[in-house]
């Protein structure tokens, strides 16, 4: 079967995953039939996907028109026989129970032989599942992450005897679905994500069994250390106690985990302690939506590689055996879990001969379970120990600079200044303004670099502002030397002698905006949101954004922006003058790559004195301005680049500008 000819996906189960994984199916153009074994648990999801239309279309990412013709398309029904005969695809998303998800499937080898058959389960082999199966070779893994509809990876897994066709299928379908599918090689207990998850989550609870630190310094530590977007402890409750519990257990039953699962997960689970479900867990929770109150401070002293290193250890075992590579890892951590960065790239930056020297204390403390996997003892060996080496998991050169909380990626005639907090949408830190100052200094100084891009990591976000946790607004004088200093790097991009491009996919909002505001040219996604947006907080822009937008959009559009606080669509901003193009969402890097190398063509010292000479025009009088334009044309004069220019006119070709 081709992806062409699918037209129809059965979902089984209507539950949390199950209503979730219709709707995504509906939202991608399918008819869904929808099964459940009672009338209430088709009524509850039916009444959850509909709730969740209604917020993609309250948040303008869903016209009113689509969500009535998408939940149209999903079909609920009592009967199994009537769910799946004429299905093309058939997805399980029954509990967690071998037993009832194999019986299901040796039912459905009576009613249809064609379908795609694929099981949503988390922790189960697919072999496992299968085994109820005529059609082995035609069974895949699906594992999608919660929320569906809005958790951008699956998990594409191979059973023992899944062929290359299924396979193909399957990711053709999570890419009809708008997902990004990573692929499970070997089916082995939890996949990729859940592997590494394990370890992570049960070392964390045992280091606070064993007294070596606490619960709020885990999650402080994970949260301002490493960067996650939540707490080890605080990803538990909200996860759900008895779900982590069950998913270790049925881990380490197959063998999955050398790491014994800790003592709290059982404790919990037995007292009904289960998160935020059932009002605590590890943390007390009061309301809905409530996060716990993690002080900055209580981390500090704890260095994440002894929270991180078995996780790790768990990714060398799943590279080693061949169930999946670095750059896929990488991409499911970052969608699965919102990692700031692959976990590989993190070990790298943290230094795998301290990696493995840690796991090796931890084993001459509590066993061989922590015995460093023989991938990473070997790179120790071979000098490859990270970034601080020139490669580890990954190779470091010069055309690739990672720094915390930014990256630069050199590939000559352009560079690209990348914000790189995706899981905070890419917000501003003081150091990620340190590191943003030490980016433009160095692309100014290298001379094969002509044109500068500047854009955040991930596909939501340029920037959606500061980070007001990681500011000190304890007086007056702190905020005004903040404030200064975002303006002052934030003109280095203003005054920098190569042109610099926003290229804004997602959100642009505060600080994000005022950035954008500094660039040359602004390029936007359809998708995009821009504005200042500080009064919607009783603040106000304090980056130079009062200053700047008046010259971008005129005073009129730029005080209804400032005053309300907009949220400016892409189509309006391009009407406004706020940005020079917007492209398709799918067409948005390719055009973006498009603009900067048409930019690097051109004459790079008539470009650096124009910008300067444009910059001038809103800064001296005409008469001022107008001599340092007559002192730069006739420094251009002499370039060679103007002989060139010249003589390609003549010669009817394209010029080819040395820069000289």
């Amino acid at each position: 079967m081709r992806i062409e000819e699918v037209s129809k996906v059965a979902v089984l189960g209507a539950g949390t995953m199950g209503h979730g994984i219709a709707e995504v199916a509906a939202l991608a153009g399918y008819q869904v039939s929808l099964y459940d074994v009672e009338q209430k648990f088709l009524d509850s999801g039916l009444q959850k996907i509909r709730w969740s239309l209604a917020k993609l279309e309250e948040k303008g990412n869903l016209p009113h028109q689509r969500a009535e013709e998408t939940f149209a398309r999903v079909k609920p029904t009592l009967s199994l026989d009537q769910a799946v005969s004429d299905a093309d695809v058939v997805i399980e998303a029954v509990p967690e129970d071998p037993e009832l998800k194999k019986k299901i499937f040796s039912q459905i080898d009576k009613i249809n032989r064609r379908a795609l058959l694929a099981s949503n389960t988390s922790t189960i082999p697919i072999s496992e599942i299968s085994s109820a199966s005529r059609r082995k070779e035609n069974f895949v893994g699906l594992h999608f992450f919660n929320p569906p509809v809005l958790m951008r990876l699956v998990e594409v897994v191979r059973g023992g005897e899944t062929d290359d066709a299924t396979i193909s299928l399957a990711k053709d379908l999570v890419k009809k679905f708008g997902k990004q599918s990573v692929i499970c090689n070997k089916d082995v207990p939890g996949f990729i994500v859940n592997r590494i998850l394990g370890p992570l989550m049960n070392e964390a609870a045992w280091m606070v069994a064993r007294n070596k630190t606490t619960v709020e310094a885990v999650d402080s530590c994970a949260i301002f250390r490493a960067g996650l977007p939540m707490g080890v402890f605080e990803l538990a409750d909200y996860s759900g106690i008895d779900t982590i519990y069950r998913a270790s257990e049925a881990m380490r039953q197959r063998g999955a985990s050398s790491i014994p699962v800790a003592p709290q997960f059982k404790k919990l689970n037995e007292q009904g302690k289960l998160g935020n479900k059932s009002g605590e867990g590890f943390y007390k929770h009061i309301g809905e939506g409530g996060r716990p109150a993690i002080a900055r401070d209580k981390g500090e002293s704890l260095d994440p590689l002894t929270i991180f290193a078995p996780a790790i250890n768990s990714c060398a075992w799943l590279i080693r055996n061949g169930v999946s590579t670095k750059e896929e890892i990488d991409i499911a951590v970052k969608l699965g879990l919102g990692f700031p960065d692959g976990i590989l790239q993190m070990a790298d930056r943290w230094g795998l001969d301290k990696l493995v020297s840690t796991l090796r204390e931890k084993e001459k403390e509590y066993g061989n379970a922590y015995a460093p996997d023989p991938l990473l003892v070997e790179m120790a060996e071979r000098g490859k120990t990270g970034v601080a080496a020139g490669a580890g998991f990954y190779d470091y050169t010069s055309a690739e600079k990672r720094y915390e909380e930014m990256t630069l990626r050199k590939s000559p005639p352009v560079a690209w200044v990348v914000l790189n907090r995706p899981h905070r949408l890419n917000a501003i830190t003081p150091k990620m303004i340190d590191e943003l100052e030490m980016c433009l200094k160095e692309v100014d100084r290298d001379g094969s670099i002509r044109v500068v891009g500047i854009r955040g990591e991930g596909d939501k976000a340029f920037s959606a502002g500061a980070d007001i946790s990681s500011y000190e607004f304890s007086s007056p004088s702190k905020v005004f030397d903040a404030s200064r200093r975002w303006f002052e790097v934030f003109t280095l991009v203003e005054r920098l002698s190569k042109p610099v491009v926003a290229a804004i996919n997602g959100y642009a909002f505060g600080g994000g905006c005022e950035l954008v505001l500094a660039c040359d040219f602004r390029l936007a996604s359809k998708s995009s949101q821009i504005g200042l947006t500080e009064t919607n907080l009783g603040l106000m822009p304090g980056a130079g954004g009062t200053q700047k937008l008046v010259r971008v959009v005129g005073l009129s559009n730029a005080k209804r922006m400032i005053f309300f606080g907009e949220r400016v669509p892409a189509e309006e901003a391009l009407r406004i003058g706020l940005v020079d193009a917007v492209f398709s969402n799918e067409e948005f890097d390719s055009k973006v790559d498009e603009f900067v190398a048409k930019l690097a063509k051109r004459a790079p010292i008539a470009l650096k004195f124009a910008k300067r000479a444009l910059n001038l025009s809103f800064q001296v009088p005409t008469d001022l301005g107008q001599l340092f334009e007559a002192g730069a044309f006739s420094l251009l004069v002499t370039t060679q680049d103007v002989s060139e220019g010249i003589s390609a006119f003549l010669s009817k070709r394209e010029p080819e500008f040395k820069g000289e």
